[in-house]
């Protein structure tokens, strides 16, 4: 599939942009210390500068993606790490997922890769699809043993073992309605996006937030029509499928807002706050939704940023609890959201602990501990170490990616950050702790 023109001879307005990209890159190598595919494998092409380096060649030559490139940027979580170290700005986000979209419309995958890519294209976005294939899961659980010994199933194998054991049931609160604040005076009104694996995994999740937000005078909708945030399929390079989504859920929050106004859209995963947050970039050449995109970004806000801007009172019981406080890559990289978090839990009466490297990844990356099992695990088991080193009790984060990946191996409860909130101010002890 090659080409006779060059970048900046292309009408392709993204392809455009990528060359801006591109361009800003000093090749410092700054983003190589931060870099968790890097300080793992050791392999320069397996970093930013690396990747960038093949993503220019590829681009600019107007040619086809081939192996080579296709291996090292699968290989990358998307964590943005480099994006907080690059001295330069590289906006090393928007790039790679230029390169997925191109990947994936000039190489063909083996076919082994493109079936398991398809079924989670098809399966995990849908929560009642997403549901059925946790409960098939159960039969294949045995055979997980069997597949991970042959390269081209590694994958599938990797998918049984993530399975949880049981699957809670469907949330009354997950379904489209309004939550009406408790007390005299309602303080705001947010809309709550529900997604797709997370009220599947752990509905429990915007239970607590919900339940929270009422009891401290926040009316919160669940909009009819939204769902899935669209970056499970973004970051397969599936662009098109990506921009539904977001079209679709960017038409449920402006009727929201057009009825009754959003103080807020709260997120309650990081990886989807990301995503949502940029629906003004994705959506900027489409007429249609360009505006109301922008405006949909300009609302989204993570659960803890939004507590963190309301006058909380005293918390109803003070647990002394020693957290772990796990930064989910896109909440600190991808989001800036550092302080917001740690505070909140702080207030509640928690002590707070903050693990070593907190800076790398634990591993999860979306599908990537599913596609790239053996470099995850190795993230996953240095995280869980440092983790453990700091003898806390429980673990928090604020993504359901995180959660997985970490209580699959942590041997200690694994949280969202809400839940802990949730029992501070007078909601029920999350599921797993033994602390009084």
């Amino acid at each position: 599939m090659q080409t006779n023109f060059s970048l900046a001879q292309l009408a392709d307005p993204h392809v455009a942009e990528a060359e801006k990209i591109l361009r800003a890159c000093v090749h410092c190598g700054f983003c190589t210390a931060t870099c968790p595919t890097y300080v793992t494998l050791g392999n320069e092409l397996d970093s930013p500068r690396g990747r960038i380096y093949l993503i220019k060649d590829m681009l600019e030559g107007g040619r086809a993606a081939d192996k080579e490139i296709v291996t090292h940027i699968d290989r990358c979580l998307s964590c943005l790490a480099c994006m907080t170290t690059c001295p330069s700005g590289v906006h090393y986000m928007h790039l790679v997922d230029h390169a997925r979209a191109h990947i994936e419309k000039t190489y063909k995958r083996p076919l082994p890769d493109r079936l398991i890519r398809a079924v989670l294209a098809f399966v995990l976005p849908y929560p009642a699809r997403f549901r059925t294939a946790l409960k098939l899961a159960k039969l294949g659980r045995p055979f997980a043993g069997v597949f991970g010994k042959v390269a081209a199933l590694k994958p599938l194998a990797a998918m049984l073992r993530l399975a949880p054991a049981t699957v809670p049931a469907q949330s009354a609160m997950a379904k489209p309605g309004t939550h009406s604040a408790k007390g005299t005076a309602r303080r705001g009104r947010v809309a709550i996006l529900t997604g797709c694996a997370q009220p599947v995994l752990d509905p429990g999740i915007n239970e607590a937030t919900i339940s929270l937000l009422n009891r401290l005078g926040v009316e919160v909708v669940v909009p009819q029509g939204e769902g899935c945030c669209g970056a499970l399929v973004h970051h397969m390079g599936r662009e098109e499928e990506a921009l539904d989504f977001a079209r679709r859920n960017v038409d449920a929050w402006t009727r929201e807002v057009e009825a009754g106004g959003l103080d807020a859209i709260l997120i309650t995963a990081s990886g989807c706050g990301t995503t949502i947050k940029d629906y003004g970039y994705m959506l900027r050449f489409d007429p249609a939704y360009a505006q109301k995109a922008a405006k949909v970004s300009a609302l989204a806000k993570d659960v803890t940023e939004y507590l963190d801007t309301l006058d909380l009172p005293e918390p109803a019981r003070k647990p002394g609890t020693v957290v772990a406080y796990h930064s989910a890559c896109s909440m600190q990289h991808g989001q800036k959201i550092i302080r917001q978090p740690k505070a909140l839990l702080a207030k509640a009466g928690f002590v707070v602990k903050e693990p070593r490297e907190g800076h790398l990844c634990c591993g999860s990356a979306g599908t990537y501990n599913i596609m790239q099992p053996e470099i995850s695990a190795r993230l996953r088991e240095r995280k869980v170490k440092n983790i453990k080193a700091t003898g806390a009790a429980v673990v928090a984060t604020g993504n359901i990616g995180c959660i997985t990946q970490i209580a699959s191996a942590a041997e200690l409860p694994v949280v969202h950050t809400v839940k802990l909130l949730d029992w501070a101010y007078g909601g029920p002890k999350p599921e797993g702790l033994t602390t009084h």
